[in-house]
C-alpha cells in the first residue's frame, strides 16, 4: 500500500471504508479469541472465516477505489497478525489441535522478525513489500487454522476428547497443512532476510 493525498477531509480520508473493515476485523478477533477460550471451536471456524475473509475484501476495495492509506499500511497488517499468531496461540494450548508450541514460536518469532526488518528499511526509503512468499505462507497458516478449528469441534467441551472421532482425512490432512504452514513461514522469512541483507548492502 501507498500513501495517498486528497483534497477530502483528513477524518473522512483515513477513516474510509477499507480501513473500517480492518478495524471490524481487529474487534472480531478479540471476540474469536473469547470463543477460543470457551472451547465453542465450530463459532470459533466460523468467525475465523468470516475475520480472515475480510482481509481480502478491505485490500481489494481500498486498491479498486483508490483509498489506500498510511493508516491501512499499519492497521492491515497488524489485523492480519493479531488473528493469525493469536489462534495458533490458543491452538497451541488445545487439546488434539496437531498444532505444538514450537511451531507457534517459530511463526511469531518469523512475524516479529519481517515486521521489524520492514520498519527499519521502509524509514530508510526502501520497498520492502510483501512477496508471494509470505501471500502463499498466509494462506497456508489460514488454511491449517481453518482445518485445526473445524476438527476441534468433533471435541467434547467436557471431556477434552472426541465425542466423534473426525475422519481420518481430515486428520492426515491437518498434519500436512500445519507442516507446510511452518515450512513456508521458515522459506518466507529466509527470503525477507536474504531482501533485506540486499538492500542494505546498497
Amino acid at each position: 500500500m501507498m500513501a495517498v493525498t486528497s483534497s477530502a477531509p483528513a477524518s473522512g480520508t483515513i477513516w474510509n471504508v477499507p480501513n473500517q473493515v480492518t478495524a471490524a476485523r481487529v474487534v472480531l478477533s478479540v471476540v474469536l479469541f473469547v470463543f477460543l477460550g470457551l472451547g465453542w471451536y465450530l463459532t470459533s471456524f466460523v468467525l475465523f472465516v468470516v475475520a480472515a475473509s475480510t482481509d481480502w475484501v478491505d485490500g481489494y476495495y481500498a486498491r479498486r477505489y483508490g483509498q489506500i492509506t498510511q493508516l491501512g499500511r499499519i492497521l492491515d497488517p497488524f489485523a492480519d497478525k493479531l488473528i493469525v499468531c493469536g489462534t495458533f496461540i490458543y491452538l497451541a494450548a488445545a487439546p488434539q489441535s496437531e498444532v505444538k508450541a514450537w511451531m507457534v514460536v517459530v511463526i511469531v518469532g518469523r512475524e516479529l522478525l519481517v515486521t521489524t526488518l520492514r520498519s527499519f528499511l521502509e524509514e530508510r526509503g526502501a520497498d520492502f513489500s510483501a512477496a508471494f512468499a509470505g501471500k502463499l505462507k498466509m494462506l497456508l497458516q489460514c488454511t491449517a487454522i481453518g482445518f485445526s478449528l473445524f476438527r476441534l469441534s468433533y471435541l467434547d467441551a467436557e471431556s477434552g476428547s472426541f465425542a466423534t472421532q473426525p475422519p481420518q482425512w481430515m486428520t492426515t490432512g491437518l498434519i500436512v497443512l500445519v507442516w507446510a504452514a511452518v515450512i513456508s513461514t521458515v522459506y518466507s522469512g529466509i527470503g525477507y532476510i536474504i531482501a533485506a541483507l540486499r538492500l542494505l548492502r546498497r
